[in-house]
């Protein structure tokens, strides 16, 4: 099977490049649909991926800007600083330099292309921030908080299991002679950056096992000994903050962010529908 796009066609095995492009993720978002289903529905994203990037790359050549060699050879030159030929070529899809000559050609052509097409987009109004930010309220919330500090021992490289829990079981025998915490955090600790003061983290945000601990301690209580998957800790809490809502101001740069990108993708799309709709495209 090909795909002949305005007259240029699409080998199968440019489809089946893109089937496999895109099956892993796409097998581990659609791990529950019937095997058969799923497959040809791969198949049918596949199809329409090569179909619209050979549409772009038309109209990039017709209607793009002039591609300066000097452009393209400096892409070619950082990509080999990176990875070996072999690597690039497989990346790109490419069989020589000729042929990834030409294959960053066509992408820094897209690339002004698409540039052209975003260029004269509007900024996201007043009014669209403020309705995304009243239509998504939940999405901009902070978790329960605490501030908590903690003298850590690696199992790694540097220390053994048996090493670091001898070494930490020093420090808690000094906080049980009645030392503070704070004087012999620089003492003991692997992590000395203020002191072992790692602020406010967000439940959710940390190892699991180290967020069981803390945030069942109250303000000012120390832990006993714990063991996470990077060592052994004793934590102090410091404070706690319970969730909260972020007001529009906290995260109107975000929410902006997300309206440019909605719009580019709007445009985008509109974009490939006029394309498709002038384009002539069979199935041989």
């Amino acid at each position: 099977m090909a795909i002949i796009v305005n007259g240029e066609r699409i080998e199968d095995s440019t489809i089946q490049g893109e089937v496999e492009r895109l099956r892993p993720r796409y097998e581990e978002v659609f791990a529950d649909m019937n095997s058969a289903e799923r497959e040809k529905q791969l198949l049918e994203w596949s199809k329409q991926n090569v179909i619209e990037k050979a549409l772009i790359k038309q109209e990039a050549r017709k209607n793009g800007a002039t591609i300066l060699k000097a452009d393209v050879e400096k892409v070619l030159e950082n990509l080999k600083q990176d990875k070996d030929r072999a690597d690039i070529y497989k990346e790109i899809n490419a069989k020589d330099d000729e042929d990834a000559r030409k294959v960053v050609e066509s992408v820094l052509g897209t690339e002004h292309l698409l540039r052209g097409l975003y260029k004269g987009l509007p900024e996201p109004s007043k009014e669209d921030i403020s309705k995304h930010y009243e239509e998504n309220k939940e999405e901009f919330q902070t978790g329960e908080q605490v501030r908590v500090a903690h003298i850590v021992k690696y199992v790694d490289w540097r220390a053994d299991e048996t090493t670091a829990y001898n070494a930490i079981k020093k420090a808690q025998d000094e906080l049980k002679e009645g030392k503070v915490f704070e004087a012999i955090v620089a003492k003991y600790t692997d992590c000395e950056d203020r002191g072992g003061d790692l602020g406010y983290i967000e439940r959710g945000k940390m190892a699991e096992e180290f967020e069981d601990v803390v945030f069942n301690l109250g303000i000012g209580e120390v832990s006993d000994i714990f063991r996470t998957r990077f060592g052994f800790h004793i934590a102090k809490v410091y404070n706690r903050k319970p969730p909260a809502q972020l007001i529009l101001e906290e995260v109107k740069e975000q929410i902006t962010a997300t309206l440019k990108e909605q719009m580019r993708e709007k445009a985008f799309e509109d974009f490939i529908d006029r394309l498709k709709n002038k384009a002539k495209i069979e199935e041989v």
